[in-house]
């Protein structure tokens, strides 16, 4: 009935007297545990017996049908009766064996197995039957009665051999138990274990209780009932008080010659004339002390949002154990992630690492306030606090208050769950551990979302480690034990047992750890004095205390260089360590063996001490010149031939050397059998070991540069090593076992060949393993350590990348150039072929590394971790899962071994709640269904697999993650076309204007030429007075480099960026509408109507307006029906606003998109407005609540960017009309409201600003800088231009990092603008963007304002960034068949057709095809055109883009039109694009082409084309043929465009 003891017990009835002098006559105290009904008073000599209700609490639960159960319509079923639930105990009792303790888990699931067999069919919907883990127990037919029960009781046991005893009592309990106490005094109950008491006489209800009898079982349920702490304090007290002194004495008179230490006596007398003096000693560590104030918890709920950070920061909370945190700080050391995250510059010293580790003790509240406040002082920077070995210590502080409770704990609740790490934004927290259990109750505070189990099992392990490692963990242990393994690595020790159970009914008062130790303490010493030739001891010792002992002795006298094995010995009270040190130490020195191995007491709050022997010893081996070098970790005793006795009731977290071989556990607190005791004993064996591969193989290196010492490990062989991703081995060489320090994150190629022979020679110094030769001690843990880090980015061997990360990490790591803090000895040179020779047979500690350590535990934790269900689980894997919780129920389904880690988690987070004194157990939020905190991860792993590397490199990751998020790709081309600019000598401003002047601006001559890089695959055109040079323009470009990637640069974001939906800070919140506090905002939906004689119809827009833009508009008083946007002023001047409402288009990006100006526009107030198309209206009205959204006409889903910019142009010249008329019944005049417009690109993120400094001599000289400013500033000034009024278009430069003196020399231009625009709706009334177009509608509204006469101005002191943004946008536009939905990609040959033709129909708008196919296939139209730039195609109203190869001239029919001279030029083709009414055939005749020039008419129908062909007389000069009609690809419903092509005569 191993499990917590709770409540007490509910008596009743007239008491019962224990004898007076029971323990001392029975010699053991019988444990009773209450069942059911009523229990006696007990009186007289309480203290010879113990009371347990568990048995109680068992049945209790066992009655109450889980909840699972009742959702599934569960609760007809009646629960397993009273009689029932005896029964079923006295069949689990009578199969036990005498060695067997009763298990209250086992219990539950037998109630549990009966329960479902009994009533299958109603649960069999629910689950499947569940496979039988238990002794078979016989189903019920019928139910007992409480009559029958003593009878079927008596007969269950009657099989037994009278190991279960059945009393059975007519009145109450008292009797049975007055029965049982006088049969113990008389001696009746000798072979008897257990006891039961059934008292079925009255009223049908049945009494009853279980005695244990058994002396070996009463003992062992009697010490699982003490806690910790109480159970130190008693073994403390049998010390003090010398009642141990017994045992002592006891083992003096087993020897045959008289006393053990008289017979140790005279064997150093003896040997004393030829035995050098001892050499031991060194210096201890101080202890810490632990004590601590406590900090109230709170909770909060918000997010964490990556983009509003710039850097990482951290502190690694430990426990307070000196070597782990010794070790962290080398791991941390060798990881560079220090010097990577920037927090620390080259050459670091220890006190700057020690920054970033903290000993969770009384002592740490310093260092954690000082995180705190860096924390608050740096919002936006990211702290981690990352809480390794986090199972350790979740005492609630509020329980750890209490006097009786352990002063030294509740640490970790008061600092990691004080209220101001809970609330502040920017503190992540990240729990560490390999026994996750105790944090996966009903009441964590971990999402289960936020759990990363490393490594996954989905890899299987495949990509995880080498081929040459393998990870010994619990399973493999296990498996070892199964037959057809050779030897078993989990082992016990039949005779140890037996003598213990027979001292422990010798000595019943002591507590049986005290007997374990003495016994095995014994054992030790008599092997030793075996080893040294008293072979009479051998009978004194056990067979495999011998071994251990032979082996340690003699594994440094086989080595030449004397390297030995390690033996841990765990013994976790601190008090025994102590005795079984200074007895093992002295048997030791009596037999002079201090040189040959050390006895190191590990005691959790001091430091390591070792003998100045073995101190010189490792500095040998480790090339260490440091006079002051101590070891300061177990990693650093490599090849120390040492019995380490470990104390501590828990492993800390350290982490043990490979040359450890036995792992002794005899003396494990057996009594405390719950999951995460047992795991964490047997992690101190887990284990990487590699693979044999045979020594011959293995060729000796020494090309090593002796300056460089980490070159070994990260030059040869890498592919033999490299572990994958993050596999947290480290390195080992192939034949090495590798002991990975809880910190090894991916192993690593850091290792050479050379470490895979045995170190051993007689004519070198003594070698340090695997390619840590000539490293100072720092580097011979970097070894185990730092490799994780370097090699979590290498996915494979042999790469440069690997080179390139080696290299990086040489530098980084201060191994190879910066003296270690913890050494301060450098290098010393690299091993000769000498130290090579291949002595591998001889050197112990060369063997003990290729096989895992072999592990001796005690019997009753051998037998729970070896039995398994008959899905192969362990029976440790069901065990209550930390001592601090609790099961939520009897009724809980059994685990699997087919469970993955998130199904074991997730059943843990059903099954189990926290006890008061657990920190989670008031983690409960009313009204709340989740508790979960949203900041805290948990990283779990196998113990050893290397977490901490991993978490390391998770620190790196994350800061290059948020480098990442503040950084941008942004196009970086330069213009193209430059050469065709001409060398003009005239500049019409000077480089420092910053305002163009009107009328210079006016003699300006209009650029024709695209320049801007984005239509590098655009036609040129064509202008009188370019001499066309490039006649090789297209010859250069092959087909496939349009397709290629467009030229980009990574940008660090400034402060001024526009922003996308992922980026949340709390400046913009508001502007965003993402406030906690209030619902999305509300917006409501507007109508807005105005007619266009060119649709021919009315246009019905629609607004949706939050109510916090409302502001910005008129409504009517009665029916608020939108009247108007508000314009201001062309005189209004102020710094807190733009005058000009932006309009972005946009489609396909509502993630992407960079609506967010709040910082662009430097917080000033703006009108936004996005258009968008009505299909995804909703998605974007989800993403941006907060912003105005223009929502098209559904006419216009299919529409391309051309249509969004006619409909932004025409709705705001109509509303600029609406608002003269409102503000003139204001008096103000008409001409004073301001009549531009910005019509924006989503991808534009960056604005710059060039400064030009004129201060020279001459007034030509000037010198330029560029930075980056806010769009506020630009704006600004653009808007107080003076006559700004008079430029119909305002533009600005497309960034470029090759930007050139000469582009900006000229600070204003007359050329095309694009992409970031001001556009005076005013003066281009009459000049309309065509809504039909798809691409290059820019350059073709450029023209034709050009053409009327209007001035676009370029600034060329400014220029935009745009984002490469792979999402939307023209993206979005796919061309498929109409007929199938196989999204075949099809040619742009196939986009026209011969009408009337059998072709396949395309779902894809008309015009769009058009462009397409003329960009890909003008050649078959204009056949002479191609590369004949100087006779370009003359194009009549529009501009097409007819592919690079192909130039083009643009004409305007308009009368008055500013139109390029053509009376010298020779066309080589016509185009007429949907000509109008102003194209006659007068108009045509002006123009000359060349002999076979072709001609194009693309009309809306047939019957158009041939009324225009009519209309313009074309057939005067053009030849048609029938087969010259085409038509796009489309269906008749679909509208397409028809084509006539005709030859010039």
């Amino acid at each position: 009935m191993l499990g917590p003891a709770s409540s007490p017990v509910v008596t009743s009835g007239e008491p019962v007297s224990i004898p007076e002098n029971l323990l001392r006559i029975y010699k053991a105290k019988p444990v009773i545990f209450k069942g059911h009904g009523n229990f006696p008073y007990l009186c007289g000599n309480l203290n010879d017996v113990i009371v347990s209700p568990l048995l109680y609490t068992c049945y209790k639960n066992a009655q109450s049908i889980s909840r699972a159960y009742e959702q599934y319509g569960a609760s007809t079923i009646q629960p397993i009766s009273e009689e029932m639930q005896l029964l079923l105990t006295v069949y689990y009792l009578v199969q036990l064996a005498s060695d067997q303790v009763p298990l209250i888990e086992d219990l539950e699931q037998i109630f549990m197995r009966s329960w479902r067999e009994s009533h299958l069919s109603e649960i069999r919907q629910y689950q499947q039957a569940i496979p039988q883990a238990f002794p078979q127990v016989p189903g019920p037919i019928a139910p007992v009665t409480s009559a029958q029960l003593p009878w079927l009781a008596g007969l269950a046991a009657s099989s037994c051999n009278d190991s279960v005893h059945i009393i059975e009592c007519n009145y109450s309990l008292a009797e049975g138990l007055s029965e049982m106490f006088k049969m113990l005094i008389e001696g009746k109950l000798v072979k008897t274990n257990y006891v039961v008491i059934i008292c079925s006489g009255r009223n049908r209800t049945i009494d009853s209780c279980i005695a244990v009898t058994g002396k070996y079982q009463a003992r062992i349920l009697s010490e699982s009932m003490l806690t910790p702490a109480e159970y130190q304090k008693e073994v403390n007290y049998e010390l003090v008080t010398g009642k141990a002194e017994a045992l002592g004495a006891f083992f003096g008179s087993l020897c045959p010659d008289g006393d053990t230490d008289v017979l140790l006596e005279k064997f150093y007398q003896e040997n004393r004339a030829r035995i050098s003096p001892s050499l031991s000693g060194a210096n201890k560590p101080a202890a810490v002390d632990a004590s601590g104030t406590a900090v109230c918890p709170n909770s909060s709920t918000q997010n964490l949002d990556l983009g509003s950070f710039e850097k990482v920061d951290f502190l690694i909370c430990v426990p307070p154990s000196e070597v782990t945190y010794q070790q962290t700080l080398f791991h941390l050391w060798h990881s560079g992630v220090l010097l990577e995250l920037g927090l620390e510059k080259e050459h670091l010293t220890k006190q700057k690492v020690e920054q970033y580790v903290v000993k969770v003790d009384a002592e740490a509240q310093t260092k954690f306030k000082a995180f705190l406040q860096n924390s608050m002082q740096n919002p936006h920077t990211l702290f981690v606090l990352i809480h390794d070995h986090a199972h350790w210590d979740l005492v609630s502080a509020v329980h750890s208050l209490y006097p009786q409770s352990d002063p030294a704990m509740g640490f970790v609740d008061r600092l990691l769950n004080c209220r101001e790490v809970k609330e502040a934004p920017n503190i992540v927290t990240l729990h560490v551990t390999s026994f996750p259990y105790a944090l996966q109750t009903q009441h964590t505070r971990i999402s289960p979302y936020n759990e990363i189990h490393w490594p996954s099992l989905y890899n299987n392990g495949a990509e995880l480690y080498h081929e040459n490692k393998r990870y010994y963990g619990l399973s493999e242990f296990i498996e070892s034990t199964l037959s057809g393994h050779s030897l078993p690595l989990l082992r016990y020790d039949s005779s140890f047992e037996a003598m213990v159970m027979a001292l422990g009914k010798r000595f019943p008062r002591l507590h049986s750890a005290v007997i374990r130790t003495f016994v095995l303490v014994q054992h030790y010493s008599a092997a030793m004095m075996a080893v040294c030739g008293l072979s009479q001891m051998k009978n004194y010792t056990t067979v495999e205390t011998l071994e251990i002992t032979q082996n340690l002795i003699n594994s440094s006298r086989q080595c030449p260089s004397g390297h030995g094995l390690m033996v841990v010995l765990r013994i976790p009270c601190i008090p025994l360590a102590t005795v079984a040190y200074e007895r093992l130490s002295h048997v030791r020195e009596r037999l002079a063996l201090e040189e040959h191995f050390e006895i190191i007491l590990g005691n959790p709050n001091s430091g390591i001490t070792v003998g100045k022997h073995f101190v010189e010893q490792l500095k040998i081996w480790q090339k260490i010149e440091d006079a002051e070098w101590r070891p300061q970790t177990y990693l650093e005793l490599e090849g120390l031939p040492c019995i380490l006795i470990f104390s501590g009731m828990d492993p800390q977290g350290e982490s043990l050397p490979r040359s450890l071989r036995y792992c002794d556990l005899r003396l494990i607190n057996s009594s405390c059998l719950v999951r995460t005791a047992l795991e964490q004993e047997l992690g101190l064996a887990a284990y990487f070991i590699s693979s044999e591969i045979s020594v011959e193989k293995v060729a000796p290196t020494n090309d090593v540069l002796e300056s460089d010492p980490e070159k070994l490990s990260s030059t040869d062989n890498e592919d033999e090593e490299t572990v994958i991703e993050g596999s947290a081995s480290e390195k080992r060489s192939p034949v090495k076992r590798e002991r990975s320090g809880s910190h090894d994150s991916a192993a690593s190629s850091l290792s050479s060949k050379a470490s895979s022979t045995a170190f051993c020679s007689e004519t070198s110094p003594p070698l340090v393993p695997a390619g840590e030769v000539g490293k100072s001690p720092h580097q011979v843990l970097s070894n185990n350590t730092e490799e994780s880090v370097n090699n979590v980015e290498k996915p494979q061997p042999k790469t440069e990348k690997d080179s390139k990360v080696a290299a990086k990490v040489a530098q980084a790591s201060i191994a190879s150039s910066v003296p270690s803090p913890f050494s301060s000895s450098s290098a010393s040179s690299a091993p000769t072929h000498n130290s090579f020779v291949l002595q591998a047979s001889q050197c112990s500690m060369a063997k003990a590394s290729r096989q895992p350590p072999i592990v001796y535990l005690p019997k009753l934790v051998y037998d729970i971790v070896t039995s398994a269900d008959s899905t192969g689980l362990s029976k440790s894997s069901s065990l209550l899962p930390y001592h601090s919780v609790m099961w939520a129920s009897s009724f809980r389904p059994l685990m699997s071994k087919m469970m993955t880690y998130t199904e074991q988690s997730l059943y843990y987070r059903q099954w189990t709640i926290p006890k008061p004194i657990h920190m989670d157990y008031n983690n409960r939020n009313e009204g709340r269904m989740d508790t979960f905190h949203p900041r805290r991860l948990l990283l779990s792993g196998p113990p050893q697999i290397g977490k901490t590397g991993a978490y390391l490199q998770f620190l790196s990751i994350l800061s290059r993650m948020l480098i990442r998020l503040t950084e941008v790709d942004v196009y970086d081309e330069e213009e193209i076309n430059t050469d065709l600019k001409g060398e003009s000598d005239q500049y019409y401003h000077q480089p420092g204007d910053v305002w163009p002047d009107v009328e210079t601006f006016k003699k300006m001559p209009f650029d024709y030429t695209i320049h801007d890089p984005k239509y590098e695959d655009a036609s040129l055109i064509c202008s009188r007075s370019q001499k066309t040079k490039s006649e090789d323009r297209s010859t250069a470009r092959k087909q496939e480099d349009l397709y290629m990637r467009r030229q980009t640069t990574r940008m660090r974001l400034s402060k001024y960026a526009a922003y996308n939906t992922y980026h949340h800070c709390e400046q913009c919140h508001q502007y965003m509408g993402f406030n906690p506090r209030y619902q999305l905002y509300e917006s409501t939906l507007h109508a807005f109507a105005f007619s266009y004689s060119m649709l021919g119809e009315e246009i019905q827009l629609h607004f949706i307006i939050p109510k916090s833009k409302e502001h910005h508009f008129v409504f009517s008083h009665p029916g608020r029906q939108l009247e108007s946007m508000r314009l201001p002023l062309v005189t209004d001047k102020s710094n807190d606003y733009i005058k000009s409402p932006t309009f972005t288009p946009t489609t396909g990006r509502h993630e992407h998109g960079l609506f967010n100006l709040y910082h662009a526009m430097d917080g000033a107030s703006h009108l936004h407005v996005l258009v968008v198309k009505e299909y995804e209206m909703a998605i974007y009205k989800k993403y941006w609540p907060n912003h105005i959204m223009l929502v098209l006409p559904s006419i216009f889903n299919s529409a391309g960017v051309g249509a969004a910019h006619f409909l932004i142009k025409e709705l705001s010249y109509h509303n600029l009309e609406l608002e003269r008329n409102r503000q003139e019944e204001l008096g103000i005049k008409p001409q004073d409201i301001w009549p531009f417009i910005i019509i924006s690109d989503d991808s534009c993120v960056m604005w710059n600003a060039i400064e030009v400094d004129c201060s020279g001599d001459r007034k030509s000289e000037y010198t330029w800088t560029e930075r980056n400013i806010s769009l506020k500033q630009i704006l600004q000034h653009i808007e107080s231009a003076p006559n700004v009024t008079h430029y119909a278009l305002i533009g600005m430069r497309k960034w470029s990092s090759k930007t050139s003196g000469g582009e900006i020399k000229e600070p204003f231009s007359c050329c095309h603008v694009h992409d970031f625009a001001m556009l005076n709706v005013d003066l281009t009334q009459n000049v309309q963007y065509n809504q039909n177009r798809f691409m290059c509608d820019d350059v073709d509204f450029n023209l034709r304002a050009h053409s009327a006469g209007l001035l676009i101005c370029r600034f060329n002191r400014f220029s935009v960034m745009k984002k490469q943004i792979t999402v939307g946008g023209q993206r979005s536009f796919h061309i498929k068949s109409k007929v199938s939905d196989n999204p075949v990609a099809i040619a742009p040959a196939q986009y026209i057709c011969a009408p009337d033709s059998k072709h396949t129909f395309l779902a894809a708008p008309a015009q769009l095809l058009l462009e397409k196919y003329l960009q890909y296939h003008s050649h078959r139209f204009f056949p002479l055109s191609v590369r004949n730039y100087n006779h370009p195609v003359l194009s009549v109203d529009c501009y097409l883009n007819l592919g690079p190869q192909t130039a083009v001239c643009y004409v305007s029919s308009r009368p008055h039109s500013l139109n390029v001279s053509c009376s010298d030029m020779i066309f080589s083709g016509l185009l007429l694009y949907l000509c109008d009414s102003f194209v006659v055939a007068s108009f045509l005749k002006k123009f000359h082409f060349l002999k076979g020039a072709t001609l194009c008419v693309i009309c809306q129908d047939r019957n158009s084309l041939r009324q225009t062909v009519v209309r313009l007389e074309l057939e005067d000069e053009w030849q048609f043929r029938l087969r010259d009609e085409f038509q796009t690809a489309n269906a008749k419903e679909d509208k397409p465009l028809f084509f006539l092509t005709g030859r010039h005569i």
